[in-house]
């Protein structure tokens, strides 16, 4: 499939067209700034021609007097251009960035799980820059050039139209090279985007994998990987400058043969008294204000390129569909009691390649529910569809009685709390991780949840207790610490659903006894799905899956399932013995 492009038409209607009185205010100004840069030359003409002839000294100061005033037009309309259009384009950027980090959260869990962070926060900070070379000054001086060398070209022509003709051969063949260029520099530009998503992506894996990396002393590996990302960003650069250098290089050798055409042609002419000094000098100054947009549009030209191949990478991510499906998720669940049932469901991460197979089982709203079984069989996806992080392939859940598919997911998930195996914490306070889901909480409900989750156990003995800075990740803290954390935030969240992935796996024995206690609390009264490679930890579960290959295969109470001897049996005994 052919990637889209973000034609300038496009990104006139998206972008240009709803700041049209910002960007006609730039184009008022610099149409004001180019008209006054025409009064220098134009005044050559009578300066050379009849003052300086005549001793007119009134007629001089006249004329310094009007140079004077157009140069300072120019310097205020300079710098009010700068500050409408250039702040205004930083606002652009900021608001884009705003919009394209709302639509990558809005995306559901599996594009998450092929992309990496890092790749995400250079397409969000730094895709969207160029966009100010659209609204920013760039656009405006692309035009504002266009007038200057329509009107400077029309003013040249009534001076001579031989030596007009002579410049305009060279123009016409660096214009031809020029739009060659930007052809080859377009893909260039898009692809150093994904080449620095790439790069950033790495190195923030790198960053956040320190430890593993010291650990298995690998950083010669990582930097290899890591230069071998520079290099092929190096490359990509170099192609760029080389094209950009071959236009400003053909640019100065065509615009020195038109010089030296000038020369000859002008001087011929002044000895033959077709033109006066004056008029030649005028025509010098005023191919220079012809040629210097014309040259200034490949800088331009080059920024507008980079810009639209920087839109073209956002649109792609606006473009993807989000995970609410506001038009089929329509039922807004008031209040929750929280049954659950799996009908018929079958799920594949990939296609032909199913990892659950019709799942049938019913949880009764306040009731636990335990996923056992080895690694890879499934335990997860439940969950993860449980969640709504994931849809069925095929089959219903309903939640109430509602099909969960067309359930306002901000309706469901604002009952939903989450505890992982390996659980995120955020870089801060433990305050304000715990607060995380109710940043309003009350100081009571806050020490309500530190009580049940026994957080304070271990809080009252660090110097500024719930205020003690965690690091990244929370590498300060334990496992166990961490995991309580997380159990403390859930309880403060309040949820009617609640979702258990291995939250016991990572404690010692002191900590899960003290977890065992919290997570009694916790689970009362609400739907919970706990997933649990202990089996100690669920034997007062209200029901127990045992997941086998994508199915269930043994269903019931612990008592009843060891009464079967059969697979749950043989794993509660295993794990007896160690």
């Amino acid at each position: 499939m052919a990637e889209k492009k973000v034609s300038i038409l496009s990104a006139f209607k998206t972008i240009i067209w709803p700041r049209r009185n910002l960007v006609f205010t730039g184009l008022l100004l610099i149409v004001i700034s180019k008209a006054a840069s025409f009064v220098a030359p134009l005044s050559l003409k009578y300066l050379m021609d009849d003052i300086i002839p005549n001793k007119d000294i009134d007629f001089l100061k006249l004329l310094v007097g009007a140079v004077a005033i157009a140069i300072l037009v120019q310097a205020v309309t300079s710098f009010l251009l700068t500050k409408i259009l250039s702040v205004q384009a930083q606002f652009l950027i900021s608001e884009l960035r705003a919009q394209v980090q709302r639509k990558v959260l809005s995306l559901p869990i599996r594009f998450f799980d092929n992309a990496k962070s890092g790749a995400l926060v250079s397409r969000i900070m730094t895709d969207v820059e160029g966009v100010r070379n659209l609204i920013g000054t760039g656009l405006v001086q692309l035009v504002g050039g266009t007038i200057t060398a329509v009107v400077s070209l029309i003013l040249l022509l009534r001076i001579s139209w031989t030596m007009t003709l002579f410049t305009l051969v060279p123009l016409a063949i660096f214009a031809l090279i020029a739009l060659k260029a930007f052809k080859i520099i377009r893909p260039i530009f898009r692809n150093r985007g994904k080449i620095n998503a790439e790069v950033t992506g790495r190195l923030t894996e790198t960053l956040g994998g320190v430890r593993v990396i010291k650990g298995f002393n690998a950083e010669a590996q990582e930097n290899k990987i890591f230069e071998e990302g520079v290099e092929k960003l190096f490359q990509n650069v170099k192609k760029s400058l080389t094209a950009t250098a071959f236009m400003t290089s053909s640019s100065t050798f065509l615009l020195g043969i038109a010089t030296t055409g000038i020369m000859g042609i002008g001087g011929y002419k002044i000895m033959m008294d077709e033109l006066t000094i004056g008029l030649f000098l005028e025509f010098t100054f005023l191919l220079a204000l012809m040629v210097a947009p014309i040259v200034q549009m490949s800088n331009i030209g080059s920024q507008l390129t980079e810009a639209l191949a920087g839109l073209d990478r956002t649109e792609e991510l606006m473009n993807m569909t989000p995970e609410s499906d506001e038009e089929n998720r329509t039922i807004l669940l008031d209040k929750m009691k929280g049954d659950i049932v799996f009908n018929d469901v079958s799920f594949a991460y990939e296609e032909d390649k199913e990892v659950l197979h019709n799942i049938n089982f019913e949880v009764k709203s306040g009731s636990v529910v335990a996923l056992v079984g080895s690694s890879g069989s499934g335990k997860s996806t439940i969950a993860g569809l449980a969640a709504t992080f994931l849809n069925p392939e095929s089959g219903t859940i309903t939640i109430d009685g509602n099909d969960i598919s067309k359930v306002n997911l901000n309706s469901y998930r604002k009952n939903l709390g989450v505890v992982l195996q390996d659980e995120f914490l955020f870089e801060g306070s433990i305050r304000k991780n715990i607060l995380f889901p109710r940043p309003n909480a009350t100081e009571e409900e806050l020490q309500t949840a530190v009580k049940a989750a026994y957080v304070d156990e271990f809080t009252n003995r660090f110097d500024d207790g719930l205020e003690t800075l965690i690091g990244e990740r929370g590498v300060k803290l334990s496992g166990g610490q961490r995991q309580r954390i997380a159990i403390a935030r859930a309880i403060l969240a309040n949820p009617k659903i609640l979702i258990l992935d291995e939250a016991t796996s990572n404690l010692d024995t002191e900590s899960e006894a003290l977890i065992q206690k919290s997570l009694a609390t916790l689970t009362k009264g609400r739907t919970t799905f706990v997933i649990a490679h202990r089996l100690s930890t669920i034997r007062k579960a209200n029901q127990i899956l045992v997941i086998e290959n994508g199915k269930i295969a043994e269903q019931g109470t612990h008592d009843e399932l060891i009464a079967t001897e059969g697979r749950y049996f043989n794993l509660f005994t295993y794990q007896a013995r160690i």
